[in-house]
């Protein structure tokens, strides 16, 4: 079984699972899964782990995201962005200035709360949005707590005088869990304008960038040549905020048991550790005052 971390670049038109089929196909295994759902109109980084790697899925997604994109004013839809169906409609707004604009964006910095679109996975009573949504239904949404790390604009925003529309340019840092659909039309609606997110590149995820990431042609290419092993990258990727130890003969013995480690052994203060043995990341523990000792929390590459 193969087991590391690919960066993907995920392309317009596939959903997260599509990638996933594609992969298990090109791979030959079918222990893989993502970190971090991607629109099929949004493109861009989406690790996949192999194998083992499959266990710190959440560490990827907890290390936070960058997004390139752009809002358009003047229209809204019922999926918040271009695929869904006009639902108001304002041509006759004053443009925004620049200062405006990111005096705007600058509101949504920090800790915000957003109600997940109805055309999102989000689960309420057993079933998801975006079925609700298919079939006219509505539902109360459950409030979501977000973090904006950062939230700025990216060149001139540009009017179109045809359409009588402005198209504002960003970059976004966020946290886990962000809709940035709604943070296109959250940002409109402080201004009264109907709002859409009208295209969406996810340019870093789980540490990897765009530049890094691996398309389905190169995959393929290497998984024919053999050459599958040059393109993935180790467990630790999603672990390299830890303290890393290594283990020795006898230490190792114990921890493929499962056995604790104590204080003195591990010599570190940190919350967690990453264990390590003849140049493989193998486990990480979890410090526990009451046992005076770390203890494991998640356990990969024991073979």
């Amino acid at each position: 079984m193969i087991t590391g971390i690919i960066p993907l670049y995920k392309p317009l038109g596939m959903t997260s699972f599509d990638c996933i089929s594609k992969m298990r196909h090109i791979i030959h295994q079918k222990r893989i899964g993502h970190s971090g759902t991607l629109d099929p109109n949004v493109d861009g980084v989406l690790p996949v782990c192999l194998g083992h790697a499959t266990k710190v899925v959440d560490f990827l997604m907890a290390s936070g995201k960058i997004y390139r994109g752009s809002i358009t004013l003047g229209f809204s839809t019922t999926t918040e962005d271009l695929d869904g169906e006009i639902i108001a409609e304002n041509y006759d707004f004053k443009p925004l200035t620049d200062k405006q604009i990111q005096t705007g964006l600058n509101n949504f910095v920090g800790n915000i709360t957003q109600i997940p679109p109805m055309f999102s996975a989000v689960k309420v009573n057993g079933r998801r949005l975006y079925d609700y949504a298919r079939h006219g239904e509505t539902v109360e949404r459950p409030k979501r707590i977000a973090r904006i790390d950062y939230f700025k604009e990216l060149g001139q925003s540009i009017i179109d005088e045809k359409t009588h529309t402005q198209t504002i340019f960003f970059e976004v840092s966020c946290g886990k869990g962000t809709y940035v659909r709604t943070l296109a039309v959250d940002f409109g609606k402080k201004f009264g304008i109907p709002a859409v997110m009208s295209q969406l590149t996810r340019i870093k995820s789980g540490g990897f960038t765009l530049d890094e990431t691996v398309t389905f042609e190169q995959l393929e290419k290497a998984s024919k040549n053999g050459e599958l092993a040059s393109l993935i990258y180790p467990i630790g990727k999603a672990l390299e905020n830890y303290v890393k130890i290594n283990l020795t003969d006898q230490q190792w013995s114990r921890i493929k048991n499962g056995a604790f480690l104590r204080f003195n052994e591990v010599n570190s203060n940190d919350e967690f550790v990453l264990l390590c043995y003849d140049g493989v990341d193998r486990a990480l523990y979890e410090r526990s005052e009451e046992k005076q000792q770390y203890k494991p929390f998640k356990m990969f590459n024991l073979d």
